[in-house]
C-alpha cells in the first residue's frame, strides 16, 4: 500500500475511535477538523520511509508510529495557534481550531490529540515494538527537549536558536526517523542524526518562508518570528546565509543515513523531499 494511503487510513481509524458514541459532538468535530485535511504529512512519511528502508517487518507498528507522530504534530499546531501563543487565525488555509470552535475547545482538542497519539500506539503497535516506540515518542513531546519544551522557550527572555529549533521542530523529526527504525525492529539510535538534520533543515526553510512568502502561499500568517522577537535563521544569518545553511543540512541529511537494506532508495526519497523545502523565491538569491 502506498505510504499516503497507509497514513491516512490509520489516522482515520484512530480519530474515528475518539469520535465514537458518547463523545461530545463539538470536541469530536474539532479533533477531525484539526487532523483532516492534512498538510504534507512530512513526519509520518519519513517514519514510513525509514521503516521500509529497514525492512518494515511490522507494518502495523509502523502505521501506529506514523499516526502517533502526526497526531502530536497536529496537536502542537492547535496549541501554537492559540491566543496565548501566536493568536493565529489561519492554519492550512482555513480558520485555525480556536477561530472555528472557540478557545476552550481548541485547548481540549490539542490535549485530546496528544492522548490519542499514545492510545494509537497502545492499540495498534506490536507488543515487541510498543515500549521503545512509546519511549521515543514521549521524549519528542515533553521536557527537556520535546515540542512542549520548544513552546516553552518562547516564554523565556533569552532564546538560544539551536535549543529552540531542536525542540520546537527537530524533536518530532528525530522521533520519525527513530520510530520508523524501531517499528521495523532495527536499532533506532543510529537514526537520530538523520532526524536532527532534516528537522533543522525544515526549520531553516520555514524561517525563510516566514520572511519570503505571503500568507496566501503558506496558508498561515507570516512575519510571526519578527513580530514576537523569536529566533529566526534568516534574520540571524541573512537570506543568503540561511540558504547556504539549508543546502548544507540537506547534504548532511543525505549522507547521514545509516546502513540498511533500502539505503539507496531512502536517500533518493529524502533528496527529493528535502529539495522541496526550498522556497521558490530562493532561486533569486545569490549564494
Amino acid at each position: 500500500m502506498p505510504s499516503l494511503d497507509r497514513i491516512e487510513q490509520t489516522l482515520e481509524r484512530v480519530v474515528d475511535c475518539a469520535r465514537g458514541s458518547g463523545a461530545p459532538p463539538i470536541l469530536a468535530s474539532a479533533m477531525h477538523y484539526a487532523v483532516f485535511p492534512g498538510g504534507h504529512r512530512i513526519r509520518p512519511h519519513l517514519a514510513v520511509a525509514v521503516a521500509k528502508a529497514c525492512g518494515d517487518a511490522s507494518p502495523r507498528s509502523t502505521n501506529a508510529a506514523a499516526a502517533a507522530i502526526e497526531l502530536l504534530h497536529c496537536a502542537s499546531l492547535v496549541h501554537d495557534d492559540l491566543p496565548c501563543f501566536d493568536d493565529a487565525a489561519l492554519r492550512r488555509g482555513k480558520p485555525s481550531v480556536h477561530a472555528e470552535f472557540g478557545e476552550p475547545i481548541a485547548v481540549l482538542t490539542g490535549d485530546a490529540l496528544i492522548v490519542l497519539a499514545f492510545e494509537a500506539l497502545a492499540r495498534e503497535a506490536a507488543p515487541a515494538q510498543l515500549a521503545p516506540l512509546v519511549a521515543i515518542v514521549a521524549a519528542a513531546v515533553g521536557a527537556p527537549n520535546g515540542i512542549v519544551a520548544g513552546q516553552a522557550w518562547e516564554c523565556e527572555a533569552a532564546v538560544p536558536l539551536t535549543d529552540y529549533q531542536q525542540a520546537k521542530t527537530g524533536a518530532l523529526f528525530v522521533a520519525a526517523t527513530m520510530a520508523g527504525a524501531a517499528a521495523a525492529g532495527a536499532d533506532p539510535e543510529p537514526w537520530r542524526t538523520l532526524g536532527e538534520k532534516i528537522g533543522e533543515a525544515y526549520q531553516v526553510a520555514d524561517d525563510l518562508r516566514d520572511v519570503l512568502c505571503t500568507a496566501d502561499e503558506l496558508g498561515k500568517p507570516i512575519g510571526q518570528d519578527a513580530a514576537r522577537y523569536r529566533p529566526n535563521a534568516a534574520a540571524q544569518l541573512g537570506i543568503a546565509g540561511a540558504k547556504a545553511r539549508l543546502e548544507q543540512l540537506v547534504e548532511a541529511a543525505s549522507t547521514s543515513i545509516p546502513p540498511c537494506p533500502g539505503r539507496a532508495e531512502l536517500r533518493a526519497a529524502i533528496d527529493a523531499q528535502t529539495r522541496q523545502l526550498f522556497p521558490k523565491q530562493l532561486s533569486l538569491v545569490a549564494a
